[in-house]
């Protein structure tokens, strides 16, 4: 590969300097993701010296992210005002009634259910629809919520890998190929992972059945009732229940699952017409539609600005081509006796650079060159494809990924929480997955070609 010229080894060095100071501000709770979004790209690109067009830069990235910011911002309000109304209430009750109060159970029912509900391919959907069902559990069992975030994020990270997924859809498209190639291989390596999930669920329940054990009789009811966690979790929307309507509420949800996986408007229209509808059903006083509306304003708000926040951050990443910088740096200094382990290698690079830099820097701007070096060695582009696939056990966690502010926002915790506690029980489904899809042959460990 050839040697980089000094500019843009540059870049890339105050690139991962900005990227490394991002985290560890965030991480070590010095600023809020919000604030960090903001200003730590924003002075990097100020002492890189990009004065001239630094606005433009920003607001591109801004706008580029503006559908996804307004689709989480209304499907909060439309899923808040579902559980306002008790649309998910049977299933808690259902829930509550197979659990009996044993964190085990409600752990591992939590797994199977992320799991499951992530068959539909939408991190966002599968957050909200999971944390309505379990949050009220946690809660009066007083359970820790760190370890509902962490369960259903791993889950989707297994499950983000399905076809029409945007991942595996982003490597089908550059590297040319049909979905079958690069996904039926990957099957057994998920499966492997979704057991690891559940594992980690297990040891989660074994872990907080211990803990509660411990604490004084007062401070926990483990045989109360399905109506009485609704009630406690909820006594401010008593008054919102719309018992009468809720197989109004059931189709107007399932009507919107069915237009969101058929694809029939954007996501965010979707989402802004049910809300409307929904809220025109339950609540026709206007007084009321300005009560369900304060009720979860402060959930939108603070998702929708932590995505516009983004927006800055990926916008200065790409306008300045710090981007394309980063990538350059590291297939650059890929040594050619390392070439036959060009497909672990790959996994290794997709677990990191997918972290830092969004799914479009890395497969569009990353995969392709990888994918022409790997050919040199024998390793076939679907067999790079599928190594490429190996982070997104770890990419939900990143500070880019909308849907992740609105897991935390609904769990009440902080992103950088969430990561400490979260990030190697992840990096455990990334060897789990890495290793089951060596041993399957799903790419080789070493090219003999």
């Amino acid at each position: 590969m050839p040697p980089l010229d000094g500019n843009v080894g540059m870049l890339s060095l105050i690139a991962f300097a900005m990227v490394a100071t991002f985290m560890a501000l965030i991480m070590t709770k010095r600023v809020s993701a919000l604030v960090a979004l903001i200003l730590v790209p924003t002075v990097f690109a100020l002492l890189a010296g990009f004065h001239l067009g630094l606005g433009d830069m920003m607001m591109k990235g801004v706008k580029e992210l503006a559908p996804t910011g307004v689709m989480l911002v209304f499907a909060i309000l439309y899923f808040g005002l579902m559980i306002d109304v008790g649309l998910f209430d049977p299933l808690i009750k259902l829930i509550v009634r197979l659990v009996h109060g044993d964190p085990v159970r409600i752990l591992v029912g939590t797994a199977i259910l992320a799991l499951a509900v992530s068959l539909d391919g939408d991190g966002a959907t599968t957050y909200m629809i999971t944390t309505a069902a379990m949050l009220p559990l946690y809660r009066h069992l007083r359970m820790d919520v760190r370890m509902l975030a962490c369960i259903v994020i791993m889950s989707g990270g297994v499950m983000n890998i399905l076809p029409w997924g945007g991942p595996t859809a982003r490597v089908i498209s550059v590297l040319k190929l049909d979905a079958g190639t690069i996904f039926v291989p990957l099957i057994l390596p998920m499966v492997a992972t979704a057991l690891w999930v559940l594992f980690v669920a297990y040891r989660f329940g074994l872990q907080e059945r211990a803990r509660l054990a411990t604490l004084p009789v007062e401070a926990i009811d483990e045989d109360a009732s399905a109506a009485t966690i609704l009630t406690q979790d909820n006594e401010s929307h008593v008054e919102a229940r719309r018992p009468r309507l809720i197989w109004v509420n059931f189709a107007l949800t399932a009507g919107l699952m069915v237009a969101l996986v058929m694809g029939l408007l954007p996501l965010a229209v979707l989402f802004m017409l049910a809300f409307a509808v929904a809220m025109t059903i339950n609540f026709p006083s206007l007084t009321a539609q300005r009560e369900r509306l304060s009720a979860h304003a402060g959930n939108a708000l603070a998702v929708g600005g932590l995505i516009f926040a983004a927006g800055i951050f990926t916008g200065i990443l790409s306008g300045t081509k710090m981007v394309d910088a980063m990538a350059a740096t590291v297939t650059a200094n890929i040594p050619p006796v390392l070439g036959p382990y060009l497909a672990p290698i790959t996994a290794l690079l997709s677990a990191v650079f997918t972290f830092f830099i969004s799914n479009d820097a890395f497969y569009f701007g990353m995969l392709p060159i990888l994918s022409e070096s790997g050919a040199h060695y024998g390793i076939t582009p679907a067999q790079m494809g599928r190594a490429a696939l190996m982070g997104q056990q770890i990419h939900l966690l990143s500070p880019l990924v909308a849907s992740t502010y609105l897991l935390v926002g609904f769990v009440g915790i902080e992103l950088g929480e969430h990561q400490r506690f979260t990030l190697k029980w992840a990096f455990g489904s990334f060897v789990v997955f890495f290793l089951a899809s060596l041993l399957l042959g799903v790419f080789p460990f070493y090219s003999t070609t």
